[in-house]
């Protein structure tokens, strides 16, 4: 594991915090590190100084100010605006360095010829190394960018493989060229494709989670986002679910869509139901205990969350939505003025006063709840839904639930008791 902080702007303690938190929360362990950039400086500068004595660098003296008025002059000109080489050490040129100005280092950027490499998922893709400027490696306040870093990084730690996204392409002949004049292997290269949105457009802040811990938040399984992202631009036959150890045995870059990949979030939220069916009710309580002690929700008084839980994982796409579903069982409810007007209407209120009579002295169990909602149902000439939806009301507060049935056995007796009395 590596973090590129170099640019310190952006990169924060909290960033890196958030980077290791995710990957710890998808269960993806790294071998070794991890290893910051910022602790590495002196070797970054070890190497710039080898470069500048072999001649593969050199130091630049032109200003902030004299490159905006380079830029300005070539896009004048309709030139692509790039450095001129300006202060690139040749034969028989010689530049004093200017007073009071501190210089970058570049790097001494072939001239001619071309640099390529064979794409794992793109195929051959060649630059002309006249196209590209003498970059700099070193800022003038020293520190190293990233594209100098990474490629010591990837030559000191061994990298075979750099696996990244397409809007990579542009860094990776400055990068093999850089590797190239320090005599390492040069890695192979697979620039995978942007994921899109739902609706088409570059995946972005607006589409929804912003990092992979807000899949936590949101309620999302580890093993469902690592399945979807997995299978999000890449596949093995029609499977569309698949464990770890099956990733790990059938991953391989040759079945990487060159093409960009779409966000379904249907798609996830299918993966993470049938995750959640999948999965041990008791590592769901705990979680959504969790989730519901956030709310000030005490999943301890009341029924057993393991039994809610259990009723209701089958019609559940996320956590939260377990959880949403938990609440109602441990509040002190109040159904909505407008359901109890809907559905209590003065049959089903007298229907429910003779079924509260009966529950009374009813053993509390399924079967024996179920007769006494069916007995109730034939004394007052009313079908099954026109006792159970009004009972769903009265004690959940909403129309639809699992089997009413055992929802009663799952509340316990006082609990169901003493919502009926409460509506009545």
């Amino acid at each position: 594991m590596r973090i590129e902080d170099t640019d310190v702007g952006r990169s924060t303690p909290e960033a890196a915090k958030a980077i290791i938190d995710a990957m710890q929360w998808l269960d993806l362990a790294h071998d070794e590190g991890p290893f910051y950039q910022m602790q590495r400086i002196e070797r970054y500068k070890e190497v710039i100084q080898q470069m500048l004595a072999a001649g593969t660098a050199y130091y630049c003296y032109t200003t902030r100010e004299e490159l905006d008025v380079l830029r300005t002059e070539q896009e004048s000109r309709k030139e692509k605006p790039r450095y001129d080489r300006r202060w690139r050490p040749e034969l028989g040129k010689e530049l004093p360095p200017p007073p009071n100005v501190t210089p970058v280092v570049r790097f001494k950027q072939p001239k001619d010829g071309v640099v390529a490499w064979d794409d794992k998922v793109k195929g051959t893709i060649q630059f002309s190394n006249s196209e590209l400027d003498d970059l700099i490696i070193a800022r003038a306040d020293g520190t190293p960018t990233y594209n100098f870093c990474v490629v010591v990084d990837d030559w000191d730690m061994g990298i075979t493989q750099v696996i990244r996204g397409d809007d990579h392409v542009n860094n990776t002949p400055r990068q093999i060229n850089i590797l190239k004049a320090l005599g390492a292997v040069v890695p192979q290269y697979a620039h995978l494709s942007m994921i899109l949105g739902d609706d088409g457009q570059k995946l972005s802040k607006r589409h929804g989670a912003v990092s992979v811990t807000q899949y936590d938040d949101d309620g999302y399984l580890p093993e469902a986002v690592i399945n979807y992202l997995a299978r999000l631009g890449w596949s093995h036959g029609d499977d569309e679910i698949f464990t770890r150890e099956q990733l790990v045995e059938w991953f391989d870059l040759d079945h990487i869509t060159p093409s960009a990949a779409q966000f379904n979030t249907e798609k996830l939220n299918w993966l993470n139901a049938h995750y959640i069916k999948q999965a041990d009710d008791g590592r769901l309580a705990a979680d959504v205990s969790r989730r519901l002690a956030r709310r000030g929700v005490n999943p301890e008084a009341g029924p057993a969350l393991e039994a809610i839980i259990a009723l209701y994982k089958d019609r559940s796409s996320t956590l939260n939505a377990l959880a949403d579903a938990a609440e109602p069982f441990y509040i002190d409810l109040h159904p909505a003025p407008e359901l109890i007007a809907q559905h209590l209407t003065e049959p089903a209120r007298e229907a429910l006063t003779t079924l509260r009579g009966k529950l009374a002295g009813t053993v509390w169990e399924k079967a024996a709840l179920n007769a006494a909602i069916k007995e109730t149902c034939t004394a007052h000439g009313l079908k099954m839904p026109q006792v159970a939806i009004p009972l769903r009301v009265a004690i959940l507060g909403q129309p639809q639930t699992p089997s009413i049935d055992a929802v009663l056995e799952t509340m316990g007796r006082e609990r169901v008791l003493g919502r009926l009395e409460r509506v009545l």
